[in-house]
């Protein structure tokens, strides 16, 4: 794959932008005009800047408003478009984009346009440059690529070739099927983008909400299959227009790009009669959750320890060496660590008791980890005693790890590395708890894409639609990422407002991570009564609520009554049905939601106001 991508599509200054695109992987960059001109040297300085950092410039663009227009706006193309030559030229690129005309002063006919393309294409050639056309979803007259290929191939010069968008493409559902029909010699350059599907005019949807490739909700993939079967072997480039992107970091925002192009081409590779060879192991098929650890200093292990036996885990076993101890309910494990050393104490330090690590099960924790090194993802080796086990892992959302577990062997390697049991003391009641429902983590809404990427190509998940949930200070974007038989569940979450519950996480807790972990049982009502009886502090839910509740879905008033008595929500999709109820939050930072699914596939989003104002009034409660 020859990947490259636009100036445009990340923040910061020229020089800053270059570094960026070079240290991500990428071998050519597309030079943004505004980028040129708002830098300070020349265009050569440019040019030998991008050599420098070992990178070709594969395309300048754009130029504009150019086929079919009268005088004297024709002559005037054609002399700006000399000039743009001379500026190539000390680029050293061939190859400038023209997109469709948007002027309302174009004409639409069809001869002229051929014509002047015609005669661009003489100009071209004398110059030794190319032009690319690329049909914009919003062109006044060319709006469909099968159009703008029709132009190329009818004008049938050499150096007039044609540019293929996949918003352009996509934005418009025109059938990737028709790429068939193009010929590759005549494909000069193919962009890439992927955008979320909105009902809003293209041009606004293009120029702001355009993302990478895995990040949105268009048929990539199909698209970029049906360019590889047609033999193009050119470069792969991105122009992303996002508003996000331009307020992130350049070098995050360039190594998500260079991600997102090698998810796209190994999802292509991985259909059947693949017209390329996948160049990574699969997608990491997860078949649960392990065990979750905290990170916790003693007094918080003590705190957290009180919290779990509430919610009817018992601990178990202590570590090999390490103050370390596991907690156990059903198929849950929950490590407690809190010793003085080690990334969960520097955890700790920064965080206080906090989610510091996921364990996953997994068929094959080797390509795993070669498939996380392949994308760039950060490999993590922590220094292990004697005996001890070395898991492989990577990094995770906010500066967390995310271990790699042989799917099969978990009771082997409790037994080698927790081969302490602990002393059976007063238990209080289970809740019969029975698997991690799904983990909810919350970052920073300039994360948040990069985030949904790093799952969706890391990991063998789905994505699940994305919801904007009111908080009673602000909106917040969540999402979630599914495995196919949802025993990994990921919810994300982020917020521009800066009064939210999850953007005051993010400010308390000093950066992203688990802010909630939520617990599947097969009686929500006994595990609400257990957790009463076991003095849990829960979360309490306004009579007013169910007294909608009533109303809206017609259930009995004695189970409605019941539902009051112990703060448990509910939701109802057809026949399915959705029981919850949640803890309060341990130290401010994390807090238990206990679920009972009957059917249900959701997360109980209508009830995420509820939730969130009561967590709002329980803490306007404690600073009174």
């Amino acid at each position: 794959m020859k990947s490259s991508i636009a100036t445009v599509s990340i923040s910061g200054t020229l020089d800053g932008k270059l570094r960026a695109v070079a240290d991500a992987g990428f071998q050519g960059v597309e030079i943004f005009e505004n980028d040129l001109l708002s830098y300070p040297g020349s265009p050569r300085d440019v040019g030998k800047a991008i050599r420098d950092l070992g990178l070709t410039c594969t395309l300048f663009q754009p130029f504009r408003d150019f086929e079919g227009m009268p005088e004297p706006q024709r002559a005037r193309g054609f002399e700006r478009m000399k000039r743009k030559f001379g500026v190539m030229a000390e680029l050293q690129t061939d190859l400038v984009l023209v997109c469709s005309n948007c002027s309302p002063l174009a004409l639409g006919d069809r001869a002229r346009i051929i014509d002047d393309f015609a005669e661009l294409g003489d100009l071209a050639a004398a110059a030794g440059m190319r032009i690319g056309y690329e049909a914009l979803a919003w062109g006044r007259h060319v709006f469909d690529h099968r159009d703008a290929w029709s132009i190329v191939r009818d004008v049938d010069h050499p150096n007039i070739g044609l540019i293929l968008d996949s918003f352009h493409s996509l934005a418009r559902e025109v059938p990737s099927s028709s790429i068939g029909d193009i010929r590759a010699d005549k494909l000069f350059l193919v962009q890439v983008a992927d955008a979320p599907r909105l009902q809003m005019d293209f041009l606004s949807w293009s120029r702001h909400f355009r993302n990478m490739p895995g990040q949105g909700d268009l048929p990539v993939a199909d698209w970029a299959e049906a360019i590889h079967r047609i033999g193009y072997h050119g470069y792969w480039s991105l122009e992303i227009f996002n508003d996000r992107f331009r307020a992130g970091s350049a070098s995050g925002v360039a190594r998500d790009g260079f991600r997102s192009l090698q998810l796209m081409h190994d999802s292509v590779a991985r259909r059947a009669r693949a017209p390329i060879v996948p160049a990574m192991p699969p997608r990491v098929d997860v078949r649960g959750v392990a065990f979750i650890e905290f990170a916790a200093s003693d007094d918080e292990a003590d705190a957290l320890g009180a919290m779990l036996a509430a919610l009817g885990f018992r601990p178990t076993a202590h570590h090999r060496r390490k103050d370390v101890v596991r907690w156990q309910q059903g198929d849950i494990n929950i490590v407690v660590n809190a010793d003085p050393e080690g990334l969960a104490h520097s955890f700790d330090v920064v965080h206080g008791a906090s989610v510091c690590a996921i364990g996953l099960r997994v068929s094959d924790p080797a390509a795993a980890l070669e498939r996380a090194d392949a994308l760039g993802l950060q490999k993590f080796a922590s220094a292990v005693g004697p005996d001890e086990i070395q898991m492989p892992s990577v990094r995770g959302v906010g500066g967390s790890l995310v271990y790699f577990v042989k799917d099969g062997a978990e009771e082997e390697l409790w037994a080698h590395e927790f081969p302490h049991p602990v002393a059976p003391g007063g238990a209080l009641i289970p809740l019969g708890l029975e698997q991690v429902d799904h983990i909810a983590q919350t970052m920073q809404y300039e994360e948040f894409l990069s985030w949904l990427l790093y799952y969706v190509a890391l990991f063998d998940v789905s994505k699940t639609p994305q919801l904007e949930i009111a908080d009673t200070l602000g909106l917040v974007q969540s999402q979630a990422v599914e495995s196919r038989d949802k025993t990994f569940r990921v919810t994300l979450n982020g917020s521009l407002a800066a009064q939210t519950l999850s953007s005051r996480f993010i400010h308390n807790y000093m950066g992203a991570g688990v802010q909630h972990l939520a617990f599947s049982t097969p009686d929500v009502f006994a595990a609400a009564e257990a957790a009463q009886a076991n003095g849990l502090g829960l979360l309490e839910i306004p009579r007013n609520y169910y007294d909608d509740l009533e109303a809206r879905f017609g259930l009995d008033p004695a189970l409605i009554d019941r539902m009051a008595a112990l703060n448990i929500l509910y939701d109802r999709d057809g026949e399915a049905e959705y029981f919850q109820f949640y803890s309060r939050a341990f130290a401010k930072r994390v807090f238990f939601e206990i679920v009972e699914r009957r059917g249900y596939a959701a997360y109980g989003a209508a009830n995420a106001v509820i939730r969130l104002a009561a967590q709002a009034r329980f803490k306007a409660d404690v600073a009174d």
